[in-house]
């Protein structure tokens, strides 16, 4: 195996990911806002609210056709790439993959032409249902996708065949309901429902920073800011109720986001804001911390010790040790179909994937190889590699954390200042709102970077290692794939910059142009002022 072939199978993978990251987020936030938008209107009548949902309905539309043609690549990449990972989990890892694409997809794709163009064509509770089925369309994918993902984050539901060499569906119901995937799930979602109400907010303020379309662009702000901070509060809850099946399932990237090298000892650790980890010497160069507050965080107690990666390390070592005897067993049984070697190989069969981890550092890549003399050496290398980048996993998680904190503080002013009517009069709010419409998809990124890099070194957490998962390509295919990739994808980011800037910009269609959104206010003022809110305060329902 090339190592340069997997790192750079790694980084196309990672790169296909961050680019529709970009989209997905949004797509997911804004159907759900699209139909409490259109609720509205169902429910008031006020044409205003019609004219927002189609608005937002066409940045939906750009965002939504962008991600479909850069998340397509994805479920390719898994062929041609990792094959070998496909080969070995595509009984399991393909079912949640296939029924998105039959149950969401279809479904989201089929209503969403409805929802664009059906607008004088169908009833107004008839248009609402469809809206309210593309919503559900959309977080269905979401669904479907991370039950898959959580597959690959605690495996659970599957059977390992010694005489196919392939993890087996043995438990779909364990699949679906795997704890991990449905935490992610959730926090994932809302977060997307964090971008979508950024979004809106932030154009938002762009209007009325220039005094355009002001009874559109209050009542989309005041909608976006308490929807934003609902969704944040969620995100916050949920983000710590997923880091808690971390703890239970993986506790070396608990370990890593947090920086502990050495197990936790009462009173409460300390939590440490900013450090400099070094990997190679197991230990912080230096840390910054607040006392007390790391185990109730992680434990939600007081005093339950929290293991540190030198533990989870030499934890590691008798798994490998097992997982060695495991793997020849295996290799000879697959040469032989001894029934003997099967049984040695069962006997240890729990521990097969630190065995697998462990040839990259035998001879060859073959553990038959290995001498009593460099067994213990190989152990000791596996067991330090058995544990994720520390760094990455540390700064990851703190930019997607204080990310949050930031969303929740500007969205807890914007809907403060909206529903007491001084939003206009505060711009460094809608100053802030508008430069902080990419932060959101920014947070999201960096929590995908937290969740994948930690479960490194694996495909499949202690069953699956990287580096075998990767397909046998040469350099110069990788290179060159990766390239044609970047210069594409950079075209869709392009596009899609341009079609929102430029729909972003031209606004809602002015019925009526801006007289008509100060008549609907019930204030009067001339381009550069500042009306009276107040009188209007009645008319914002």
């Amino acid at each position: 195996m090339d190592y340069l072939v997997v790192e750079l199978s790694r980084l196309q993978f990672a790169l296909t990911v961050l680019y529709h990251f970009q989209f997905v987020p949004l797509t997911l936030g804004l159907s759900f806002m699209l139909a409490a938008i259109e609720t509205v209107y169902v429910v008031t009548g006020k044409d205003v609210y019609r004219q927002m949902a189609k608005f937002w309905g066409k940045l939906f539309l750009i965002n939504f056709a962008l991600g479909v043609a850069t998340g397509i690549t994805m479920e390719f990449e898994f062929g041609t790439n990792w094959s070998l990972y496909s080969h070995a989990v595509g009984d399991i890892f393909g079912a949640p993959l296939a029924i998105e694409g039959l149950m969401a997809f279809f479904m989201e794709s089929t209503f969403i032409g409805l929802m664009m163009f059906g607008w004088s064509r169908m009833s107004k509770y008839g248009h609402l249902t469809v809206t309210y089925l593309v919503a559900l369309g959309s977080n269905l994918s979401a669904l479907w996708i991370l039950i898959a993902n959580g597959f690959m984050q605690h495996p659970v539901g599957d059977k390992f065949n010694p005489d196919t060499m392939r993890f087996e569906l043995a438990n779909f119901a364990q699949v679906v309901f795997n704890s991990k995937a449905q935490a992610e799930f959730v926090h994932t979602t809302v977060a997307g429902y964090v971008s979508a109400a950024m979004l809106v907010m932030g154009i938002s303020a762009f209007y009325l920073l220039r005094q355009r379309h002001r009874a559109f662009a209050l009542r989309s702000f005041r909608m976006a800011a308490i929807f934003g901070v609902t969704a944040t509060m969620a995100v916050i809850t949920l983000g710590d109720a997923s880091g808690r099946t971390d703890v239970l399932m993986q506790e070396a990237k608990v370990a890593a986001m947090e920086g502990i090298w050495d197990n936790t000892k009462p009173p409460a650790a300390s939590w440490d804001i900013v450090a400099w980890p070094n990997q190679k010497e197991m230990k912080n160069d230096f840390a910054i911390g607040i006392p007390y507050v790391l185990t109730p965080l992680l434990t939600h107690t007081i005093n339950e010790p929290v293991k540190g990666l030198r533990t989870i390390v030499d934890e590691n070592k008798p798994k490998i040790d097992r997982g060695i005897d495991a793997a020849i067993a295996l290799k000879k049984y697959s040469e032989t179909q001894d029934p003997t070697d099967l049984v040695a190989y069962q006997v240890n069969a729990k521990d097969l994937g630190y065995g697998l981890l462990a040839t990259e550092f035998s001879p060859h890549f073959d553990l038959s190889n290995i001498t009593p003399e460099n067994r213990q050496q190989i152990i000791d290398k596996t067991a330090k590699a058995s544990i994720p980048d520390v760094w990455v996993e540390f700064y990851a998680f703190r930019v997607m954390v204080a990310l949050g904190f930031f969303f929740l503080f500007l969205f807890a002013f914007g809907a403060y200042y909206s529903l007491n009517c001084k939003l206009e009069s505060r711009r460094w709010v809608l100053r802030l709102a508008m430069w902080s419409i990419p932060l959101p998809v920014l947070a999201t990124l960096y929590g995908w970077v937290t969740a994948e890099a930690g479960r490194q070194p694996w495909t499949v957490y202690e069953k699956l290692p990287t580096f075998i998962s990767a397909s046998t390509h040469s350099v110069g295919y990788m290179i060159f794939s990766l390239a044609g990739f970047v210069l594409l994808y950079s075209s869709f980011i392009a596009v899609e910059l341009y079609l929102m800037f430029k729909f972003a910009r031209k606004g809602p269609d002015d019925d009526g142009g801006d007289d008509a959104d100060m008549a609907a206010l019930g204030t009067s003022g001339g381009a550069g002022t500042i009306p009276s809110a107040a009188p209007a305060a009645k008319n914002w329902q």
